[in-house]
């Protein structure tokens, strides 16, 4: 089984997680989708998988600094357009597992996902 966390690197969540995973020797790939950029089909097959409303950050900074125009009436296709222009937009993290997305982090959550269904244990990983 591949997982892949998505994020930013310097994101505290984003940390938590990566040390959560270490800590119980769970082997992942790290895609920065801030370095590395995210494609609009990746973007757009989270949005069908998890709905974009579970993906956009409306919390962070840079969408509490959109104009209020950029705010309103939200749908799928702006939302998405909107992440892919400001990845700092996309809720984090984002794990790809093959039973399915994990997004957002909490002990509990990855602890029932990850370690009931049998995810690679191992001390390595990749920060690629």
């Amino acid at each position: 089984m591949t997982l892949t966390l998505c994020g930013i690197r310097n994101c505290d969540t984003m940390k938590k997680a990566r040390t959560w995973l270490d800590t119980h020797g769970i082997a992942f790939h790290f895609h920065d989708y801030k370095t590395d950029g995210i494609t609009h089909d990746r973007l757009t097959a989270w949005a069908d998988e998890a709905g974009w409303e579970a993906l956009l950050n409306r919390k962070g900074t840079t969408f509490r600094k959109l104009p209020e125009a950029e705010k309103q009436n939200l749908d799928r296709t702006r939302a998405v357009a909107l992440m892919e222009a400001n990845p700092s937009m996309i809720r984090r993290p984002v794990m790809e597992t093959p039973s399915g997305l994990i997004i957002g982090f909490s002990p509990d959550l990855y602890q029932t996902a990850l370690t009931a269904s049998g995810a690679p244990q191992t001390a390595s990983r990749s920060d690629g």
